[in-house]
């Protein structure tokens, strides 16, 4: 399968970092006022309620104390999760500019921690809203468009291969990179439905694979990726309803947490997907109506739709059988251009995310994909 689908077997090694470690280690013990504060993988409920309980200097004293675990921990108000990811990605911004400087260190790792360096920068800009950061190995980020606090609607972008911190936001083919493509579906559902109350988050939270070698070609890193996923579904703040609109591996991440999701979470939107380890919509085990496109030009199409000996990620997502709502990506330029302006992609994610399914293009001439759906013309 690898050799006719021209995929390599590729080996990424993880470059880690005590940074994180020594912060889990030193919350594991941390106090405030005589307070413990809660375990990393305390509920979400605990967590929120301990961090309501206390006043603007004890939030403070741990924003600042120990960014790496409260900008990262589920429960945590998302404006102090911004603030301290924000002061984390100033601090590992300064690890990496000394690492530059560093003459025991080869020119490519220089050379690396150099573009880490400035991706970290931009990424502390006022303003931007970091919900997630881990500056660990490739490292895991995710940012949000609109106000998190008091949409009604959640959107969560959730990306394929070759994502990491770096890789995260691209001044050039700024649409192909998670920060591009999760800017562009926020704008598009602003255009769509200005009154809506809607937030979109770009989530490279989970270690993508590199390139399409053996990584793509299996499901390890996606069920890693798909218990991250679930646990953000859970925690975002509110009773807001959340799409997930899932891009090239990304569906294998979405198909793999299809069914542990939380109920909030209404649709699940893949394009361009290599397959979502299932043979059909049932066997993914969600509530969730599931939505599927793909451009005739996206060489994803030209992978073999099926899975032997834990290789490949099963049937096609577009197909009659799979059962998947199929819907219209035309304008959409190959494996990479879903999230274009002006594509019929853009157009249908934003409807999607806005609730707006009377107006969805389905794949071809027919109305096939609105079909049950309540308050569309396809009822």
């Amino acid at each position: 399968m690898l050799a006719t689908t021209g995929w390599t077997a590729v080996h990424r090694p993880e470059a880690g970092t005590p940074a994180r470690a020594a912060a889990l280690a030193a919350w594991a013990v941390a106090r405030i006022d005589g307070r413990s504060v809660p375990p990393v993988d305390a509920p979400v409920r605990t967590v929120a309620r301990f961090f309501a309980g206390l006043d603007g200097a004890q939030r403070t004293r741990l924003v600042t104390g120990y960014p790496l675990v409260v900008g990262n921990l589920d429960g945590v108000p998302a404006h102090l999760r911004y603030e301290a990811n924000r002061t984390s990605l100033d601090r590992a911004e300064r690890v990496e500019r000394e690492r530059a400087g560093d003459v025991a260190l080869t020119p490519a790792d220089r050379a690396t921690a150099i573009r880490r360096a400035h991706r970290f920068a931009s990424l502390a800009d006022p303003g931007r809203q970091i919900l997630t950061f881990d500056p660990t190995g490739g490292g895991l980020v995710a940012e949000v468009f609109g106000d998190l606090d008091r949409a009604r609607r959640v959107s969560v972008v959730v990306p394929g291969v070759d994502t990491d911190a770096v890789t995260f936001e691209r001044t050039q083919r700024r649409l192909t990179a998670p920060a591009g493509m999760g800017r562009s579906l926020y704008e598009a559902e602003r255009a769509a439905s200005p009154g809506s109350a809607t937030a979109v988050i770009a989530w490279a939270g989970y270690t993508a694979p590199t390139g399409v070698g053996m990584d793509a070609a299996t499901g390890r890193l996606a069920v890693q990726g798909a218990a991250r996923l679930r646990s953000l579904a859970a925690a975002l703040p509110g009773d807001a309803g959340v799409v997930l609109f899932c891009h090239s591996y990304g569906s294998v991440v979405c198909g793999v947490a299809a069914h542990g999701l939380p109920r909030r979470v209404t649709d699940v939107v893949v394009a361009g997907s290599p397959g979502m380890r299932a043979g059909n919509v049932s066997e993914l085990g969600t509530s969730a109506r599931v939505w599927a496109m793909r451009d005739d030009g996206d060489w994803i199409e030209d992978v073999p739709h099926l899975e032997l000996g834990g290789l490949g990620h099963g049937a096609d997502p577009v197909s009659p059988e799979f059962g998947a709502r199929v819907l219209s990506s035309a304008g959409a330029k190959s494996h990479t251009g879903y999230f274009e302006p002006g594509t019929a992609s853009l157009d249908n994610f934003a409807r999607i995310g806005t609730g707006a399914f009377g107006s969805i293009a389905c794949a071809g001439d027919g109305d096939d994909c609105r079909r049950g759906i309540s308050g569309t013309e396809g009822d």
